[in-house]
């Protein structure tokens, strides 16, 4: 019986396209910049986030902290959203690996208020530390992967490059908001200095993602990368998946949207929960549980006895994420077992398992 996985769209297989694509790839040394197909996947993601350079990295996180790493110095401070996934899910990568400290801002569907970006920006004192970044996240994983507007991004970057701030877009599900939005990736990458996106996410490729920027910004992200040990060989095996997945996957997402959207229209009409329609708007549902008696860990462990697996983020919320491995047909399953779940869980037994936060980005 087919398992249902909506906990994350980090879990889609590769395609048999991107199979054959890694059996049959031109590999070389991609430390010394020999990997042809590495080189090919670079160019093109460069192209198509209207960058200079790109560079192959091997996740989103790793990305992510090249960024910091290689746009600021020791002592400096970094402001970002609050619940962001550079502050709260890479494990302090930005104080261990770059010695920076974080000002995190509070955020609404991951905006934060430009005003309130601009009073963080540290003023020229002895005693502070240098404002020298400003992060952004598009799609917002924590805000139920909300778009963050052009206009919004814009704003924030034209202050940050009045007071000589460099700009940061974490864009691990950027194909997902250019989709939702109707607008080529490159203009949301646009006003930033720097972009990651994702290659195993929505994207579904086994391994990878991109940093793109100036020349001069990936040669440091470059070198860094070796110092984290992410300087890899015969990489064009896992890169030929990652050219497939810009090439041939990022036209499909408005399934995976529309698939999410047929999912919270459903689950909103069961009782026992409640669906912020409005949020959904990319390829994620976020569900509260409604009714005291009942729990989410109750939900997962039904729905786990059925094939079906979601992701719990505390007692009374859970996350679905559709993907390019679930269909309509599973949507219709996943909405049979919540039925029967708060049809019948009156007299579900409690288990008294511990519930517990999980994040698969």
């Amino acid at each position: 019986m087919k398992t249902i996985d909506l906990r994350s769209d980090t879990v889609t297989k590769p395609t048999q396209e991107m199979r054959d694509a890694m059996a049959g790839a031109e590999v070389g040394d991609d430390v010394y910049g020999e990997d042809p197909t590495v080189n090919r996947l670079e160019e093109l993601s460069a192209r198509m986030l209207g960058k200079e350079s790109a560079l192959l990295v091997t996740s989103g996180t790793q990305g992510n902290q090249l960024a910091v790493m290689s746009h600021t110095r020791r002592g400096d401070e970094v402001i970002l959203e609050r619940s962001s996934h550079i502050y709260q899910f890479e494990v302090g990568g930005m104080a261990v690996l770059s010695g920076v400290q974080a000002a995190p801002i509070d955020g609404i569907g991951g905006r934060m208020d430009p005003s309130a970006v601009e009073s963080a920006i540290r003023g020229d004192n002895i005693h502070y530390p240098r404002t020298s970044l400003i992060c952004l996240e598009n799609t917002h994983n924590r805000s139920g992967g909300a778009v963050l507007p052009p206009e919004h991004m814009k704003e924030v970057c034209a202050i940050a490059q009045t007071y000589g701030i460099m700009t940061h877009l974490d864009g691990a599900r950027l194909f997902n908001a250019a989709t939702a939005l109707g607008v080529p990736v490159s203009e949301l990458a646009a006003p930033f200095d720097s972009v990651q996106i994702c290659l195993s996410k929505g994207l579904a490729a086994p391994v990878g993602s991109i940093l793109a920027g100036s020349r001069e910004f990936i040669q440091a992200a470059r070198k860094f990368r070796k110092m984290l040990g992410g300087g890899m060989r015969q990489a064009g095996v896992i890169a030929a998946a990652g050219i497939v997945a810009l090439t041939r996957m990022t036209e499909r997402l408005k399934e995976d949207h529309d698939n999410a959207r047929l999912l919270a229209q459903g689950l909103s009409e069961i009782p026992g929960l409640r669906i912020d329609m409005a949020s959904v708007q990319t390829n994620m549902v976020f569900g509260a549980i409604a009714d005291p008696g009942r729990n989410a860990g109750q939900l997962a462990e039904f729905l786990a006895n059925r094939h079906i697996r979601i992701n719990v983020l505390d007692a009374g919320h859970f996350r679905l994420v559709t993907h390019k491995d679930v269909d309509s047909g599973d949507i219709d399953n996943v909405l049979d077992g919540m039925r029967q779940f708060f049809a019948e869980s009156q007299a579900y037994p409690v288990t008294g398992k511990t519930v517990s936060f999980k994040d698969n980005y």
